[in-house]
C-alpha cells in the first residue's frame, strides 16, 4: 500500500470512528445566533441584522474539503422576532450536499418590573434537501485486479440507491434566559435548543434510518471589566445520539476610543477535537471575525494539526428608538 493510500484509509477510518469531528458545525457558533438557538431571533436593538458565514474543513486532507456556507437575517417586532436562514453544506468525493431553508420566530418576555431578566422562546420550521452524486463514486465490487488493480465503473456497483435526492422536514426549538442590564458588571445568559424534533427519515437506500435529535446547552457571562474592556467565559455542550461534545471558550473585546472600534479576540477548546483561535473587529454597524481550528484529535498526525478556517460578517441596521425587550449583552 502506498503512503498516499495509507493516509487516505487512515483518514476514512477516522471519519467513521470519530464522526463527531466530521459533523457540520461552526467553531464561531454564536456569531450566527439563529444557527445556535431559535430563541435568539430578533434579540437586537437595531431594526435588522444580516449575517454571512463560511467554513472550510479538512482542506489539508480531503480531496474535496467539507464546506459550510450560511446566510441569515432577523428583525425585532416588539416582543417578537422574525428571521430566516439558508445553509448549504457540502462534503466528499460524491458531492454530498445539504441545502437547508428555515424560517424562525421568537417571543421574548421580561420576568421582572425593570425588564432586566428576560426569557425568550423560539421555533424554526423548514426543510432539508439532501443530494448525492453516487454515479461518480467507486465501490468495492468494482475493483478489478487487471492492469495492476483499479476501479472499473462499467462493473455494476451492487448498491440499490432509491434516488439521488431527498427532502426532510425540519422543526427546531429554543429557549434562552439573559440578564439585560447594560450597566451591570455581570450579564449571565443560559440557553437550550433542540433540533430535528420529528427525527425525519433519511436514507438513499430505502431503509428506515432516522436523523437523531440534536441538543445544545450554551451558557456564559459577560464581565464588563471597565468601560473599554469586557471578557466572556462561555461553554457549549451538544449531544446527538451517543455523541457528546464539550466546548469551552473565552472571548474578549477592547474598545479603542480614538479610532472608535472594538478589537475582538478569543480562544476555544473543543474537547479531543480542536484548539481554536479567532480575531475580529467591530466598527460602526459591522462585525467581522475569522478563526482557525488546530486539529487535536487522533487525526492530528495526518493533518499536521491543520483543521478548518471560518469567516463571518454581521451587519446591524439602525438602532430602534424604543424596544420592548432589552438586548442580550452577549450580542
Amino acid at each position: 500500500m502506498t503512503r498516499v493510500k495509507k493516509y487516505l484509509v487512515t483518514f476514512l477510518v477516522g471519519c467513521v470512528l470519530l464522526g463527531h469531528a466530521q459533523d457540520f458545525h461552526l467553531s464561531m457558533y454564536d456569531a450566527a445566533p439563529i444557527f445556535l438557538n431559535p430563541a435568539m431571533t430578533g434579540l437586537i436593538e437595531t431594526k435588522m441584522r444580516a449575517h454571512i458565514h463560511f467554513r472550510n474543513q479538512w482542506n489539508a486532507l480531503a480531496f474535496k474539503p467539507f464546506t459550510t456556507a450560511l446566510v441569515s437575517f432577523d428583525v425585532p417586532k416588539g416582543k417578537w422576532g422574525f428571521g430566516g436562514q439558508i445553509t448549504n453544506m457540502r462534503a466528499g468525493a460524491g458531492n454530498y450536499n445539504v441545502l437547508q431553508l428555515l424560517v424562525s420566530a421568537a417571543y421574548a418576555v421580561p420576568i421582572d418590573k425593570k425588564k432586566f431578566h428576560n426569557l425568550s422562546f423560539g421555533l424554526q420550521l423548514g426543510f432539508n434537501q439532501k443530494h448525492i452524486e453516487y454515479g461518480i463514486l467507486s465501490f468495492d465490487s468494482q475493483w478489478t485486479t487487471a492492469n495492476g488493480g483499479s476501479f472499473d465503473k462499467s462493473i455494476a456497483s451492487g448498491e440499490n440507491f432509491t434516488g439521488t435526492s431527498q427532502y426532510q422536514e425540519v422543526i427546531n426549538f429554543g429557549a434562552l434566559y439573559f440578564y439585560g442590564k447594560q450597566q451591570s458588571r455581570f450579564n449571565p445568559f443560559l440557553g437550550f435548543s433542540a433540533f430535528n424534533l420529528t427525527k425525519p427519515k433519511e436514507s438513499f437506500l430505502g431503509g428506515d434510518n432516522r436523523l437523531p435529535r440534536r441538543y445544545y446547552i450554551h451558557a456564559g457571562v459577560r464581565v464588563n471589566v471597565s468601560e473599554i474592556l469586557y471578557v466572556i467565559p462561555k461553554i457549549l455542550i451538544y449531544a446527538q445520539a451517543k455523541n457528546i461534545q464539550q466546548t469551552y471558550a473565552l472571548d474578549a473585546g477592547y474598545y479603542f476610543k480614538g479610532e472608535k472600534f472594538f478589537a475582538l479576540a478569543g480562544y476555544t477548546y473543543r474537547v479531543k477535537d480542536a484548539s481554536i483561535l479567532y480575531v475580529g473587529l467591530k466598527k460602526d454597524n459591522y462585525i467581522f471575525k475569522m478563526s482557525y481550528d488546530f486539529n487535536t484529535s487522533t487525526l492530528r498526525g495526518i493533518s499536521k494539526t491543520r483543521g478548518a478556517y471560518e469567516l463571518s460578517l454581521t451587519w446591524l441596521g439602525k438602532k430602534t428608538k424604543n424596544t420592548e425587550i432589552k438586548n442580550c449583552p452577549r450580542l
